[in-house]
């Protein structure tokens, strides 16, 4: 388990006390332009705007969908492709599998890259989805061109201690037994900021309390020992984060390591940025994209 996971664990319990992929196209009835995209059998939902030989391809974090890109969608597709997916179990993608870990959401990614013909993709992950698009641009090194992370990767390489781990599970617990009540006081104490506005907390909150608990539970509980490090040498990409000012990045291991990063913070933020102050945020991503457009 990942330790940036560990330590948000740590503050609900204080508070609350690809592998080979079968890919399948299709033509969707609802357009007969749009293609059906499956991963073993799963389909997976995503929006497809904008026309260009460079894709964003932006995924969603814990809890909710592809709806919270919108913002960006319209901002970018006018100069680029812009393709936004629900990650099964989540939105309108499929529940029908057993296994919500870091390289199975990894394959879904990797099945959208291949039944849409992706060439020069830059992957946008947002939260748990940081280690998603981390994995699949592994997966996919001819295809992929950049990595972005959105409030993540806050201390890759930071060893997880036995506290960490015995104060996570004690956590899973008290989010099987009380998962909606869990999970709303973790967002309120650790999530939101000060600024965070009321409809942006009810549309959150909202979303999270509609989400399927077992399938939530278990994809923050994957069971895998991802290592980011290994897989950000892997990748052979420089790191961009847009991230929160509201808990800075520790960039002793992947300076220690010599990882290539850079940090963008967005002020006055909450863990969703995207949305908080959408024109700070796509103007950070905006100067991204032009640093990978240099190196095309």
């Amino acid at each position: 388990m990942k330790p940036i996971l560990y330590l948000a664990v740590t503050l609900i319990i204080a508070g609350a006390i690809a592998s080979c992929n079968q890919k399948k196209t299709t033509l969707s009835a609802e357009d007969p332009n749009k293609i059906a995209i499956h991963n073993n059998g799963v389909a997976i939902a995503y929006s497809d705007t904008g026309k260009s030989d460079t894709t964003l391809l932006f995924v969603h974090g814990w809890a909710i969908n592809k709806s919270y890109w919108a913002d960006q969608r319209a901002f970018f597709a006018k100069q680029y492709r812009v393709v936004a997916i629900d990650l099964p179990g989540f939105g309108e993608s499929g529940k029908n599998r057993d296994k919500w870990d870091t390289k199975t959401f990894a394959s879904d990614v990797d099945s959208v890259i291949a039944a849409l013909k992706l060439e020069k993709v830059v992957l946008i992950g947002h939260s748990m989805s940081g280690d998603i698009v981390l994995q699949s641009a592994v997966d996919n090194k001819d295809a992929v061109i950049g990595l972005v992370g959105v409030d993540n990767f806050q201390g890759p390489g930071r060893p997880v201690t036995e506290k960490d781990k015995k104060e996570f599970t004690a956590a899973m617990t008290q989010m099987k037994l009380h998962f909606r009540a869990v999970a709303t006081d973790y967002f309120n104490q650790s999530l939101f900021s000060k600024t965070t506005t009321p409809e942006i907390k009810k549309r959150i909150l909202g979303d999270v309390n509609k989400a399927d608990s077992v399938i939530a539970i278990a994809s923050m509980n994957d069971g895998s020992d991802f290592n980011e490090i290994d897989r950000l040498k892997e990748s052979n990409q420089r790191l961009y984060l847009i991230n929160s000012d509201r808990q800075p990045v520790d960039t002793t291991f992947m300076t220690a390591q010599k990882i290539p990063f850079k940090i963008y913070y967005v002020h006055d933020s909450g863990h969703y940025p995207m949305i908080e102050h959408p024109t700070q945020f796509n103007e950070f991503l905006r100067l991204v994209m032009a640093e990978i457009g240099k190196k095309k």
